[in-house]
């Protein structure tokens, strides 16, 4: 049975309940339709904090998952679904810190190519990132560029999906 592909994008400061909620509508989903949970991982461990991080949210994740790990090409990552299947990407802040500081690195052309992949997937997709727009603009040219992609993104990301979620506090709150 083919159901209707939503695309949701949540969105949240850093610990702000944004992952344990996609993952709950996701579970739910994916229960009500019958369909299998896939989540796909972008984050790397490059240092222990952040194996330390890495290792708490597949602790907390629920053994109904399927994995994959995809830092970059998440358009293949997409696209690569065979199956109708409800699926999580988190984090695109970190997605994007992959793409953005790799050696001959095309931003640009990344963004396109997951936009389409996006637009063209018959998954339903819930999307996590960080909204770290709202706070004061940063000193360094590099990080001042980070800042606008995301947001950048964000923005055609909203366009895109038939929700938006902003989660404060651990509260979620509807945007679109």
């Amino acid at each position: 049975m083919t159901h209707t592909a939503i695309k949701h994008l949540i969105l949240g400061g850093a610990r702000s309940g944004k992952s344990a909620y996609a993952e709950k509508l996701a579970t739910q989903l994916a229960k009500q339709r019958q369909q299998p949970l896939l989540y796909i991982a972008t984050a790397q461990a490059g240092d222990r904090e952040m194996a330390a991080r890495i290792a708490k949210h597949q602790q907390d994740r629920h053994s109904e998952w399927q994995l994959i790990e995809e830092p970059k090409d998440l358009p293949n990552a997409l696209n690569s679904i065979t199956q109708e299947s409800v699926v999580l990407i988190d984090c695109l802040t970190l997605w994007l810190n992959n793409c953005l500081y790799v050696e001959n690195a095309d931003w640009q052309q990344d963004k396109t190519r997951f936009l389409s992949a996006l637009a063209a997937s018959p998954h339903t997709v819930f999307m996590v990132s960080n909204e770290i727009g709202l706070g004061v603009i940063p000193m360094g040219q590099l990080t001042r560029e980070y800042v606008d992609q995301l947001g950048w993104l964000h923005q055609d990301l909203a366009q895109l999906c038939d929700n938006v979620t902003l989660t404060v506090a651990g509260l979620p709150h509807t945007l679109k």
